[in-house]
């Protein structure tokens, strides 16, 4: 069986499925036109450039159609990229499926379900804790299948889950230091500060943004959200509107997209606690594409910092 995309060092030679995540069109600095495509497995994935491309091309070569490609891989500004040399779309004779190129969550959905609800249920602030289930009910199925964004983390299959389940025990374990920290606003902060994503974003398979993802954002639309479940339960209090506020403040600053900065305890830890979780899964991933006294491909996210593995790590 083929090894995944990312783990083809600079000048091995390809030749197996992947799918097709994105495709754009581009021009040329000879006025053709070229298709930007970005290739993935279960393992990741590799952007690659399709020169001299027909109207024919742009039909065929489109998100979620799984394609036979030979090439090369290179190096382009300190990332590996995919030299194309052949590629065909998959016929219905291939023994390929769309589920084979998917990277999954390590955790199965009834897993992260089954630990979201437990620390639902340690909840002791009934209006928190109805208005954090009422949600997660609301949007369940699309909570445990989506991907926490289009790119940098947690960019796959129950990605949105994973990210959840992850900050809650970071959360669990930070408040066992900080005893002052109010636990039910912080899980209940955790589970809905992303949870607007199943409406920014169109699904689990080739990502991209919605028409209220890109006019109003995650975060816009969770607040609205929180407010319309204390409208249908009948809840009123500072509970809600300290809800809202951690929604709207944990990307930390404005030119995050925080619409306000952090101005509650809870809405502090929860920015950081998110911002650990989303740097640590950036890490490991470009990590174990490495070798033990490499340095990884650069992260964008991070600064574009490329980053070392030290040879006495396992």
């Amino acid at each position: 069986m083929s090894k995944g995309i990312v783990y083809y060092d600079v000048g091995e030679h390809i030749e197996q499925f992947l799918l097709i995540k994105n495709a754009t069109k581009g021009i040329a600095s000879n006025g053709k036109p070229f298709l930007t495509l970005i290739f993935q497995d279960q393992s990741g994935e590799i952007e690659a450039k399709l020169w001299d491309v027909s109207d024919g091309d742009e039909k065929i070569y489109l998100p979620e159609t799984i394609v036979k490609v030979s090439g090369d891989i290179l190096n382009y500004r300190g990332r590996n990229q995919l030299r194309i040399k052949q590629i065909r779309a998959a016929s219905p004779s291939d023994p390929v499926k769309l589920a084979d190129f998917l990277e999954t969550a390590p955790l199965s959905t009834d897993e992260m379900m089954s630990k979201v609800t437990q620390y639902i249920f340690e909840m002791q602030n009934p209006n928190l804790q109805r208005v954090t289930r009422h949600l997660l009910k609301k949007h369940q199925q699309a909570f445990l299948e989506y991907p926490a964004a289009t790119k940098n983390h947690h960019e796959f299959v129950s990605g949105l889950a994973y990210h959840v389940v992850s900050m809650l025990d970071l959360a669990k374990a930070i408040a066992g230091l900080y005893p002052s920290l109010d636990k039910d606003l912080l899980y209940a902060g955790i589970i809905l500060h992303d949870l607007g994503k199943v409406i920014e974003l169109s699904g689990p398979i080739s990502t991209v943004y919605t028409v209220e993802g890109n006019l109003l954002g995650h975060i816009t639309i969770m607040v609205n959200e929180i407010g319309k479940a204390a409208d249908e339960l009948s809840i009123a209090g500072e509970e809600v509107v300290i809800l809202q506020h951690l929604v709207l403040s944990h990307h930390g600053k404005a030119e995050w997209g925080s619409p306000k900065p952090p101005l509650i305890k809870e809405a502090e830890i929860l920015h950081y606690i998110d911002n650990l979780d989303a740097k640590m899964n950036m890490l490991d991933r470009a990590l174990e594409r490495v070798k033990p006294g490499e340095f990884t491909e650069r992260v964008f996210a991070l600064d574009n910092r490329a980053f070392y593995k030290p040879i006495f790590h396992k």
